[in-house]
């Protein structure tokens, strides 16, 4: 009996993707055995076993970036996760290792290295990140998101362009997109208590919010409100700004929450967080957002046409993830300095009253975007299996 190892996570975007695999293996190979390599601290502690995985936890062993104390502690921790890495695969008779990234993957990948046995390989980020850097190397097959990630095989190996593998929900709700849209809207407008004859934006910024987005789309919404509805997640936290920003360019009497929570009968809806956010995918017409990995790969996959707004840290790396969507006229991006109140008075009051170019935008997302990602990393990695048991 073949048994799949994989390994990876620390944050939703590495978990997500791992288990939307776990489930297309099993689904497509009931009889082959699937567990995970984690940390005891990211978030796979408890989506792996809650999705009936067993996890098999590690330190973290981040790579040193600068010569200090843990770059002097780095050796031997590596030496340690390595050892009980191979432990694990030995007593899981493992036949293949298939790694998302984070810092799990990193002694995975090494250790199935030296132990021969075959590599799979997924990247979500336009810019790959150490761990798959360092698998890339012995890699059999590498599944991307974006092009250019700068990833390579091993020789002999592929590398493709899969997409990300997408949430059972979201893989859902783009199915029932191909079947028929505007039935999907009107059920999930009930849902939320919006009116699915009006257009409606949605603006999020993830589970913690972001403040230059809230301020800016807030500080618009009276010009907003003129042509269309809102469902702004705030973040947590974040709500009461919101509310009082709303109060002060429009009106107190316009603000309402969301489905059961909703105290009015005003136009702009206001939440923290939202559980099921594919009622709001469902029946939105234009999406103002982040553009993570995650965010930007399931927006295309739904086709949502939307207003990316990178995250002005780091690497700049949300800034390309949304490029190539951007250029394939699914979406336009705003630098986060110039995303004010008075750029979003002036151009999405604008995007939203023109339906047919906002169609037209969201068939362009669609025709980028990839839905069955899944499925294509879960062939990968059984075809190696079968190969190697």
């Amino acid at each position: 009996m073949k048994h799949i190892v994989l390994a990876g996570g620390g944050t939703a975007g590495h978990v997500n993707p791992l288990l939307s695999v776990a489930e297309a293996i099993r689904r497509l190979d009931p009889q082959a055995q699937v567990s995970v390599i984690g940390t005891a601290v990211g978030l796979e502690r408890d989506l792996v076993p809650a999705a009936g995985y067993e996890l098999d936890a590690i330190e973290k062993v981040p790579f040193p970036r600068r010569p200090n104390m843990a770059a002097l502690r780095f050796p031997a921790q590596w030496r340690r996760e390595s050892a009980k890495v191979r432990r694990i695969l030995e007593s899981r008779h493992a036949d293949v290792v298939a790694g998302f990234g984070g810092y799990a993957s990193a002694p995975a990948y090494a250790v199935a290295h030296r132990m021969g046995l075959p590599l799979v390989i997924h990247e979500q980020n336009a810019r790959a990140g150490m761990a798959n850097k360092l698998g890339a190397r012995w890699a059999d097959f590498i599944g991307v998101v974006y092009e250019g990630t700068g990833l390579k095989p091993r020789k002999g190996g592929d590398l493709a362009r899969v997409g990300l593998p997408l949430r059972p929900v979201i893989a859902d709700l783009a199915a029932r997109f191909e079947h028929d849209r505007a039935d999907v809207r009107r059920q999930a407008a009930v849902q939320l208590g919006v009116d699915p004859a009006r257009p409606l934006v949605l603006v999020t910024g993830g589970s913690l919010g972001a403040v230059s987005l809230n301020r800016a789309v807030a500080g618009a919404s009276a010009e907003l409100l003129r042509v269309a509805q809102v469902v702004h997640l705030t973040g947590k936290g974040k709500a009461d700004e919101v509310r009082r920003l709303v109060a002060a360019n429009a009106s107190e009497d316009c603000i309402t929450g969301l489905g059961a929570e909703s105290e009015g009968t005003g136009d702009y809806h206001i939440a923290e967080y939202l559980e099921r956010i594919d009622l709001a995918f469902a029946c939105v017409d234009l999406v103002v957002c982040r553009s993570g990995a995650g965010t930007v790969a399931e927006l295309t996959a739904l086709g949502l046409p939307a207003v990316y707004v990178p995250l002005p840290i780091g690497n700049g790396e949300q800034r390309f993830n949304a490029q190539p969507v951007v250029e394939a006229g699914g979406g336009l991006m705003v630098a986060d300095a110039e995303f004010t109140p008075s750029w979003v008075s002036e151009h999405v009051p604008a995007l939203l009253s023109d339906a047919p170019g906002l169609r037209r935008m969201g068939g362009k997302a669609w025709e980028y975007g990839i839905r069955d990602a899944a499925d294509t990393m879960a062939r990968h990695i059984l075809d190696l299996a079968n190969r190697a048991a």
